[in-house]
């Protein structure tokens, strides 16, 4: 009992869903089930650290916009390096967000025009972009990141959050996502 509630109290770092990649994902169902705005991470979320808008970024985006989507980015970094990025695939953009706070989460759903229910974050850390999801009310989907070179800070938080990804495993066994 005492390792189920140790397990329980990780909940808040729990993703509704985790997938491999930002580019599997079924967007055209989630718009369907009425998702109407996306709020995404970029490092090892959309491209590899501090990389450019790719082609497959770029498409993404597109195809993101054509089936309806409003998208923005929110991301930690400053502004050189977010506008170039947010202005190569054609989405609003929040620079220096302080994740995990919620303040620019709101911000986000704000600029496009969506609200708690129909909103979707999706990033590659726990502690920042699926606990400000978490904390913001709004269901995030946690991608594994794209390339293991990251800054020293981000690398020894993902050694915890190697931990409570075994609970959430577990978690997920038992209990299933809204987004599933």
């Amino acid at each position: 009992m005492h390792v189920i509630r140790r397990w329980f109290m990780f909940q808040k770092f729990y993703p509704d869903l985790y997938v491999s990649s930002t580019y599997e994902i079924d967007f055209d169902r989630l718009y369907r089930s009425g998702y109407r705005g996306l709020i995404f991470d970029i490092d090892n979320t959309l491209v590899t650290h501090g990389a450019p808008a790719n082609d497959q970024a770029k498409q993404l985006f597109a195809h993101l916009h054509e089936i309806g989507f409003a998208t923005c980015l929110i991301s930690n970094n400053q502004e050189p390096r977010v506008k170039p990025f947010a202005d190569a695939v054609h989405s609003l953009y929040i620079y220096d967000a302080h994740k995990p706070s919620t303040k620019n989460y709101e911000k986000a759903m704000e600029q496009m025009h969506t609200e708690k229910g129909n909103t979707i974050f999706i990033g590659d850390q726990m502690f920042t972009d699926v606990f400000g999801a978490n904390r913001t009310g709004i269901p995030s989907i946690m991608v594994k990141k794209i390339h293991w070179k990251e800054e020293i800070q981000i690398v020894l938080k993902r050694r915890l959050e190697a931990i409570v990804l075994i609970g959430y495993r577990r978690y997920r066994k038992t209990h299933k996502s809204i987004l599933e």
